[in-house]
């Protein structure tokens, strides 16, 4: 196949036409999300509602599901593996705003915020104790081995993202190396499932990871460029927050290595202190260098690269929507 671009200059993506080829499927996936968070213990029940109902694009899972689609048949196993990849992912989500001190999530109060960091935080570790015990279920060992490398990885990146706070000599290189730990390996590990359930040969199942984890990368690189340029309506969280939280994202890296002496300067001591208060400032240095522009940039470049990595699979409406989600992930404002 010929390769595809991401620009954002193409014709918008009609998120909801792709997520209507998983549609019957996505509601069994729902209603075992909803089974798995019965609990007699009636917090669990609150918190996990809460945050697994609380909007979100169920992106995982959708992955999961269009990768099973691609080559052939959605079993009972898809569904249980989507359900916990959505579990894994509902359960970082708790435990980073914890860590993020955070108070909005996806428009709404974060649930640290309504029922404080320790119940967050616990229910976070129910959440990853379920998954473990729902892939148990499949009896397969590939699987467990997947997941069990996948969760450690997300771990280390949250560890090495925290190293890196404050940190203004942050380079490139280390952050792509956070978020491909912390965010694209559980992109990476929800289509390499898909493949690893559907049987197929190790080059497919290969070809199916490597579109996780460059779609994973450039979807985090739009997140972070959205932070300095989206509404704040439609982004779901306060603009500022990594600013506020001293991440040295790849717009701040890359305007403090392309200011001048006076932005540089701005950007650092707002990066060093988490400073929101300088919102505005740093927002005009990563306006006038570019940064934006760059991060988009790199994020159609990851997107391409997952594009590319579909080669490997036959034509159908199914290998379409997975090329149309790597565009989608550079094309969206929220």
């Amino acid at each position: 196949m010929a390769s595809q671009s991401t620009s954002n200059a193409s014709a918008p993506i009609d998120f909801n036409s792709i997520k209507n080829l998983t549609i019957s499927e996505a509601k069994a996936v729902d209603q075992l999300i909803i089974n798995e968070l019965s609990s007699d213990v009636i917090l669990i029940n609150q918190v996990g509602h809460y945050i697994i109902g609380n909007g979100g694009k169920r992106l995982r899972p959708m992955l999961l599901l269009l990768a099973a689609k691609a080559l052939g048949d959605v079993n009972s196993n898809h569904l249980v593996l989507a359900a916990v990849i959505e579990f894994i992912h509902t359960a970082t989500l708790l435990h980073d705003d914890v860590v993020d001190d955070s108070d909005r999530r996806r428009g709404k109060e974060s649930a640290n915020a309504v029922w404080g960091n320790a119940a967050s935080v616990l229910v976070g570790d129910y959440l990853y104790s379920s998954a473990f015990e729902m892939m148990v279920r499949t009896g397969n060992m590939r699987v467990m081995e997947i997941l069990s490398k996948t969760t450690t990885a997300i771990a280390e990146g949250e560890v090495l993202q925290l190293l890196n706070c404050n940190n203004p000599e942050t380079t490139e290189e280390k952050y792509l190396e956070v978020i491909s730990r912390k965010t694209a390996i559980l992109f990476s590990a929800a289509t390499r499932l898909g493949a690893v359930i559907s049987n197929v040969p190790h080059e497919v199942e290969e070809g199916l990871a490597k579109y996780g984890q460059h779609l994973g990368i450039a979807f985090q690189l739009i997140d972070d460029a959205l932070d300095y340029k989206a509404n704040q309506e439609e982004l779901g969280k306060n603009l500022g927050d990594d600013l506020a939280e001293g991440k040295p994202t790849l717009p701040l890296i890359y305007a403090i290595q392309h200011g001048d002496d006076s932005e540089a300067s701005i950007v650092i001591d707002a990066v060093k202190n988490g400073n929101r208060d300088a919102f505005s400032e740093v927002y005009a240095v990563v306006k006038s260098t570019k940064a934006i522009d760059y991060t988009e940039q790199r994020a159609d470049e990851e997107a391409q690269t997952a594009i590319d990595a579909l080669n490997i699979l036959p034509d159908s409406e199914y290998k379409d929507a997975l090329i149309l989600l790597a565009k989608f992930s550079v094309q969206r404002n929220y």
